[in-house]
């Protein structure tokens, strides 16, 4: 019972984690918004700064996730993001939060999740054998797509109810449930022996190393990268659209925004089958020309059309965007040894989420030039584009890779 208490309590820690981050995603930025009445530019800095983390010290990170035991790092990683969310509502109750404040508050959210996300995807392969990833990380996704089905629609409900800032405090209250859940897990972990002083970059070079060396890891780096760009200027472009150019208030933007959970949810569930029946070559290169070419409804033309086009879209291609990502997950699980794990991880968080910061810039100065719906249309046809590094791959479809 104890490996498999252990996944369970990994599983729905990372659930209610989820959650709460889904609450942050609609609450921070409309308390930028709505509360300090940002414009454009300032949302864009806002989405870079949380960004900036992975860029910054993705790979280090990495390095310290292999050298230390990955539980504490997860239970550290929960606590210090809930402290830093409760500063936003106890600064707004005195009256002196400003847009400073939440650009560090962002900062502090970016560095806990580089650690967390990095521990989190390598103490999984330590809880389960790995020819269980597959169905685990399924499991994980089913749980984490339940959090984020009902994440934008509560925080949209708890923005309308409480105001922006005092809707943070839901985000705060579930770190500390995830921290708790965490720190009874009892994995039997053995991490590697600290290296000697100003090792470290060449550590991390053998992470970078094994991702460009290997095909597969190497082309979904490329289109992460790329796909992080295009979620960095929808950051900005959804809420400017949707919010200020249409008038949706902040109940119906969540719920909006949790169309594409319920295609996620969905994809989660299949995923695991959908490998084993096909391989995780054929899973990665079907699910990516799917993503890819179901980004398009979302560009319907007229206002009208969009609004019902664009929830429609958004939960067909996060469908198959979640076998993709459950695919490519566990294809880097099972090849990478597990003392590269925490770099490996690291490395491709770094190449894939380091480009997001220039998305939000590039997001907030489309939103200054061309409007709301010019950023908008710019973040979908982007994530549309960025699978082609995978798509176009000459032998993925036939390789059954795992």
């Amino acid at each position: 019972m104890g490996p498999r208490r252990d996944f369970w309590r990994f599983a729905w820690a990372n659930g209610i984690t989820q959650l709460g981050t889904q609450v942050t995603v609609v609450a921070l930025p409309l308390t930028a918004v709505l509360t300090l009445q940002a414009g454009a530019f300032q949302l864009g800095v806002l989405s870079a700064v949380q960004m900036a983390a992975f860029l910054v010290i993705g790979l280090p990170a990495g390095v310290w996730v292999d050298r230390w035991r990955r539980r504490p790092i997860l239970v550290g990683a929960d606590l210090v993001r809930g402290a830093a969310l409760l500063t936003v509502p106890v600064a707004a109750w005195l009256g002196v939060l400003t847009m400073p404040h939440l650009y560090a508050v962002a900062l502090v959210l970016g560095v806990g999740t580089v650690f967390f996300d990095v521990a989190q995807m390598s103490l999984l392969p330590v809880i389960v054998p790995k020819e269980r990833l597959e169905r685990a990380n399924g499991r994980l996704e089913v749980t984490r797509q339940v959090s984020v089905l009902a994440g934008p629609g509560l925080g949209g409900w708890l923005v309308t109810g409480f105001t922006a800032p005092f809707a943070l405090l839901a985000d705060a209250v579930a770190y500390l449930a995830s921290g708790l859940l965490l720190a009874g897990v009892r994995a039997g972990e053995r991490p590697a022996a600290p290296a000697g002083r100003g090792r470290w970059r060449a550590e991390a070079g053998e992470g970078i190393g094994f991702v460009v060396r290997d095909p597969v890891l190497r082309r979904v780096a490329i289109g992460g990268a790329l796909t992080r760009v295009a979620l960095g200027v929808c950051a900005v472009g959804y809420p400017l659209y949707l919010v200020v150019d249409l008038g949706l208030d902040a109940t119906r933007y969540g719920l909006l925004l949790s169309a594409s959970a319920v295609g996620a949810l969905a994809g989660a569930v299949v995923a695991a089958r959908v490998a084993a029946r096909h391989g995780l070559g054929p899973t990665l290169y079907g699910s990516a020309l799917l993503t890819a070419a179901l980004q398009l409804p979302a560009l319907a033309t007229g206002p009208g059309w969009r609004l019902l086009a664009f929830p429609a879209a958004s939960a067909l291609a996060a469908a198959a965007g979640t076998v993709f990502n459950v695919a490519q997950l566990s294809y880097r699980q099972r090849v990478t040894p597990e003392r590269l794990l925490g770099r490996v991880n690291a490395s491709m968080r770094f190449l894939m989420w380091g480009a997001m910061p220039l998305g939000g810039l590039a997001g907030g100065l489309l939103g200054e030039w061309l409007g709301g719906y010019g950023a908008f249309a710019a973040g979908v046809a982007t994530l549309g584009l960025s699978y082609l590094a995978v798509i176009t791959a000459p032998r993925l479809s036939r390789t059954r890779s795992g």
